[in-house]
């Protein structure tokens, strides 16, 4: 069986952020638990030794946190398409709203490392995943309305920010293209480093008649983005 560790005291300010008392103790130090710890514990059934980390919760968190999105999304814009939908959940999600919410709820310091090392701490993928598995800790000891309390009282300002349906970099590029009659723009995966929980992406995009841009990211989609976004401000520039 799972046990935190008796010296495992979250700090105030991110006990409050949680707003619920866990049952299981050991669910929220796993949500926090990086996977360089390697804490072991013996699985049931053929009592095989396991490692906690924040990885499984993270699955799950995920897709709570999708669900209960959606879910606010469909009541709070009854009259939106579902582009606009999509548009705007796929902005809620993604791992920089995630990230800046971690910051602002002080997950950082509450992370566990192996040896109290701490350099990877503010990655801001590494920051995503753990509130996702945070999302699913609470979900697992409180049900969906915690998890579901949660989402709503730190989304809140992300959700009323804008009052149009954002558009993305990849978007306004792809529609600027279709606008002047060109080809799509074509994205290329230069390369892929780092160790597997914290990989670097590199994507080149070009469009004919511009020069090609390339761009780095945490994951390949969030690379993307950024070179849609550089190529762009190339193609404002050249119209005035």
């Amino acid at each position: 069986m799972r046990r935190a560790n008796k010296s495992f005291v979250p700090t105030i300010k991110f006990r409050e952020a949680l707003g619920h008392e866990f049952v299981d103790i050991a669910l929220l130090y796993e949500a926090l638990t990086h996977s360089s710890a390697n804490i072991p514990f013996r699985g049931q059934g053929d009592r095989s030794l396991i490692y906690t980390n924040y990885e499984r919760l993270e699955f799950l968190g995920d897709r709570v946190l999708g669900l209960v999105v959606a879910d606010i999304l469909l009541e709070r814009y009854p009259d939106e398409a579902e582009g606009g939908l999509a548009k705007r959940h796929a902005k809620l999600v993604s791992r920089e709203t995630l990230s800046q919410i971690a910051r602002e709820i002080d997950l950082s310091p509450n992370l566990i490392f192996a040896k109290n090392d701490r350099t990877d701490e503010k990655n801001q993928s590494l920051l995503a995943d753990a509130l996702e598995a945070v999302i699913a800790a609470l979900y697992r000891d409180g049900g969906l309305a915690c998890a579901a309390s949660f989402i709503k009282r730190h989304w809140h300002l992300a959700m009323s920010s804008a009052s149009t349906p954002p558009q993305d970099a990849k978007s306004s590029l792809q529609e600027w293209a279709m606008s002047k009659a060109l080809p799509l723009p074509n994205y290329i995966e230069i390369s892929r480093e780092g160790p597997p929980h914290e990989p670097i992406f590199t994507v080149a995009v070009s469009i004919a008649g511009y020069p090609e841009v390339k761009a780095q990211g945490s994951s390949k989609r969030a690379a993307e983005q950024k070179a849609a976004a550089g190529l762009f401000e190339i193609i404002e520039a050249r119209s005035g």
